[in-house]
């Protein structure tokens, strides 16, 4: 019998539903979004919370559309992009230089992602 993929078996199935849900609330409503983390919502933030939204998009289908057998690519990617995005938050929390409530939200949010990505890697190669 072969096993089936699922949320259960492959977190990282959640995980791009996750990228697809938040990409489209991104893309949908930024100033929303923006606002729900805590931040003023501004023009070029919308902007820039739009092409967030987009890339989540992308990598969140890119993973599901991917054959399970390719995926482990789209997973390197997923987690590098985390790695990013959470170093990149923490940087704004050391330097007390943006809403420290509403990137300290983002930091938890994308270092979850990143750490689920981590140690699926890890469980991957042994």
């Amino acid at each position: 019998m072969v096993e089936q993929n699922t949320p259960e078996t492959d977190p990282l199935i959640g995980l791009a539903v996750g990228r697809i849900v938040l990409g489209v609330a991104a893309l949908l409503g930024p100033n929303r979004l923006v606002r729900a983390f805590g931040m003023s919502s501004s023009p070029s933030l919308s902007y820039l919370t739009r092409i967030y939204g987009a890339r989540a998009v992308a990598l969140g289908i890119g993973y599901l559309t991917e054959p399970p057998s390719g995926r482990r690519r789209w997973h390197r990617i997923g987690l590098a992009v985390d790695t990013s995005d959470t170093l990149t938050a923490v940087g704004h929390l050391v330097r007390r230089d943006a809403p420290q409530r509403g990137i300290a939200a983002l930091a938890a949010l994308t270092g979850g992602y990143m750490l689920v990505g981590a140690v699926r890697l890890v469980r991957s190669s042994s």
